[in-house]
């Protein structure tokens, strides 16, 4: 008969054995799940509803297995939901695993929204703001990660048998406070004043480039974004690993996949939320009290990057009591733990027995054991990798997504972040509960999953060639195109901003202020196409039109010299549909394996060392995935650069990319990624054993 798992060593020890039925059989296989009925976590259990048959203090001693037909409930009140002692009558009605689902979704959805969907958005605004360089601003995303490593282990191990609610509801207050600290620097510094006044970009005027330095101004601040950060990472460490297993406790085994798939899929749209709201606060002026003559296309706006992490960060307290207030297991949970299945992968010398033992991973001492038997287990070594390898795309889609859709299709960068957002939306947030719901349609067992994750991870390998397809860089004056002009003394020197149309005009290359002239040439600023002027009374769309621009070939018959627009120009290129949506099909089927090959690391390891093995896996995941995964992708990006800020002698963001470079450079780094994943995916598969009273062992026909 199947081995029956009770070694949950966060039971009280004194229980009472109650009848389920009156059959001797006990509980049918098909008792209905959280899912499907609310009955089973409601409040507290009654009395009058069972049979109390048993009584003793002496359970580990006398039986090893449960009597079918019977479920273990604590005498005293430790399952019921309140904070202390105080237990209110009304607050046990959100005693049941869908409202902790809930309340953890809103954890989640938060945690994406601020950390994955607000910092990616708000980064350059802040650089702009602060004077900080791109490393600086490097550095600070990165803490997040960092200071998730640091804690993974810590965390995973004792709160995996400690109170899980209760770590999870101060990694919420934590987070919340790290949303507050990160928008305190709006608060503690001037306003904002743009140092460039209306004219400066023109030909007209004196132009004298200025350096500021490091030491006295913003860019400390930095320092106190970083601290944010990582009060971020510190809080959401026991979000993804001990929420994880609190739900995977408290429902019905084959329910799981359904309930995490939810709690990932809150975590998906989290970031596209984040997107969407923030890119709608940067068009609100950072000085929210004060009037500017700025627009949002103006390379010096500011917009309103605090706004969101004010909200969430209050967000995030208020939803932090009602986890506090939650048991140690749900109601009912007991009759789930007794009815799972052991699906672990199995050593040759049976040294995973050892995890089952009540008293295993409750010392320091038993760490390194616990951690030896999870690095002696292929499948779970080789389902890490994979996932380092995924989450190394979805790090670098996430941060650079967006820039790529700017660059390729000449959108603004508020425009390529409402379509990134569009994107994730439909397809991070579907994939992830979709694959979740086909593990628990299809009843797969641990090496089915790990089929099914492989079978994804080949089909957005084949979708991700559309990095072949690629748009051609709009012209560049000076750049990818020659200065067009009628002036004979103009001659074209590639990489040169500087000709003889503008040589007069003294420009620096301190600010990009870009205009697209009616020669359909884009140009650097107004001052290196010349324009000596601007029309008050003439502005298509909104935008400022210069006049008088020298380097822009106007009407030669009359002898007038060009006209110049605001912003960059229009690219011709109508690629966009067909990318997005093979796009769309690499994000879908990328997200689409991720809760499968969640529930699979579960399975292939002793419930014990559930909590313990997602720590590790996150661990692998950041080390080798999300913290490389941006500096991976960024330093293939750069490299298709054609043209850097140049301020005070430092190099600093890109202006302009080789859209064919760019795209091949994304292309070869997608399908290495891939290629890895589908790998090791399939030595997860070949390597693993499962437990000789293991359902797989004699029928593998749920695994296709």
């Amino acid at each position: 008969m199947p081995h029956l798992i009770n070694n949950d060593s966060s039971f009280s020890s004194t229980q009472e054995f109650l009848v389920l039925q009156d059959s001797p059989l006990g509980p049918s296989p098909d008792t209905p799940s959280p899912v499907e009925s609310q009955g089973s976590g409601s409040g507290c259990s009654s009395a009058d509803a069972h049979t109390v048959i048993q009584k003793t203090d002496k359970l580990g001693a006398e039986l090893t297995e449960p009597p079918l037909g019977i479920k273990f409930v604590p005498t005293d009140s430790e399952n019921l939901c309140g904070w202390g002692s105080l237990t209110p009558q009304f607050t046990q009605i959100f005693n049941t695993p869908r409202w902790v689902l809930f309340f953890l979704c809103v954890a989640s959805f938060l945690q994406g929204m601020i950390i994955n969907g607000f910092i990616n958005t708000v980064i350059t605004s802040i650089e702009r703001r602060f004077d900080l360089r791109s490393y600086q601003a490097g550095l600070i995303a990165s803490s997040y990660d960092i200071a998730a490593c640091v804690c993974l282990t810590f965390v995973s191990y004792f709160g995996g048998t400690g109170h899980k609610p209760r770590w999870l509801g101060w990694g919420v207050l934590i987070m919340a406070l790290g949303s507050l600290v990160f928008a305190l620097p709006h608060f503690t510094t001037p306003p904002y004043q743009a140092r460039v006044p209306e004219r400066m970009g023109l030909c007209s005027a004196n132009h004298t480039e200025t350096c500021v330095g490091e030491e006295g101004g913003l860019s400390t601040y930095r320092y106190v974004f970083m601290l944010g950060q990582f009060l971020h990472g510190v809080g959401a460490t026991p979000l993804y690993t001990l929420g994880v297993t609190y739900l995977d406790e408290n429902v019905k085994s084959n329910y799981a996949p359904v309930y995490i798939g939810i709690f990932y899929t809150a975590a998906i749209v989290g970031p596209a939320a984040g997107y969407l709201l923030g890119g709608f606060f940067l068009n609100i002026y950072t000085e929210i009290d004060q009037t500017t003559e700025l627009t949002p296309e103006n390379p010096l706006w500011v917009g309103a990057w605090w706004i969101g992490f004010l909200a969430g960060g209050a967000a995030a307290l208020l939803i932090a009591l009602p986890l506090l207030g939650y048991p140690r297991q749900l109601p009912g949970s007991q009759r789930y733990v007794a009815m799972r299945v052991s699906e672990a992968h199995h050593l040759k010398d049976g040294s995973q027995l050892t995890a089952s033992d009540p008293q295993f991973g409750k010392t320091v001492k038993d760490m390194p054991r616990s951690m030896l038997l999870l690095l002696r287990n292929p499948t779970f070594i080789f389902l890490c990798l994979a996932g380092a390898t995924e989450a190394t795309l979805i790090a670098g889609m996430s941060t650079f997504g967006p820039k790529f859709l700017e660059s390729q299709f000449s959108l603004s960068a508020s425009e390529a972040a409402t379509w990134f957002g569009y994107m994730v939306v439909p397809a991070g947030g579907g994939g992830t509960f979709l694959g979740g719901y086909i593990v628990k349609k299809l009843n797969l067992r641990c090496r089915g999953i790990i089929r099914f994750c492989m079978l994804c991870a080949l089909v957005s390998l084949m979708a991700i060639f559309i990095f072949l397809l690629h748009c051609p860089n709009v012209p560049m004056a000076g750049v990818t195109a020659p200065y067009y002009s009628s002036l004979p003394q103009n001659h074209y020197k590639p990489g040169s901003l500087t000709v003889g149309c503008n040589v007069g005009c003294h420009c620096v290359k301190d600010l990009f202020n870009p205009v697209c002239g009616t020669d359909g040439v884009m140009y650097f600023s107004p001052c290196h196409a010349g324009c000596r002027s601007i029309n008050h009374t003439y502005s298509p769309r909104g935008r400022q039109v210069f006049t008088g621009c020298s380097c822009i070939v106007g009407n030669v018959s009359w002898g007038e010299e060009g006209f110049a627009e605001e912003g960059k120009c229009v690219s011709s290129c109508n690629h966009m549909p067909t990318f997005l949506t093979f796009f769309f099909v690499v994000i879908f089927f990328t997200f689409l394996c991720s809760i499968p090959a969640l529930t699979a690391t579960l399975r292939c390891v002793p419930d014990s060392q559930r909590s313990f093995g997602l720590g590790i896996q996150w661990i692998v995941v950041r080390t080798l995935g999300g913290i490389p995964g941006p500096i991976a992708f960024g330093s293939v990006i750069d490299i298709s650069c054609l043209l850097w800020e140049e301020q005070c002698g430092e190099y600093g963001s890109c202006y302009l990319y080789h859209n064919s470079a760019m795209s091949q450079y994304s292309l070869i780094a997608g399908i290495i990624y891939k290629v890895l994943g589908t790998l090791f995916f399939l030595l997860a598969s070949v390597l693993y054993q499962p437990p000789p009273e293991s359902p797989q062992s004699s029928c593998e026909s749920t695994d296709v």
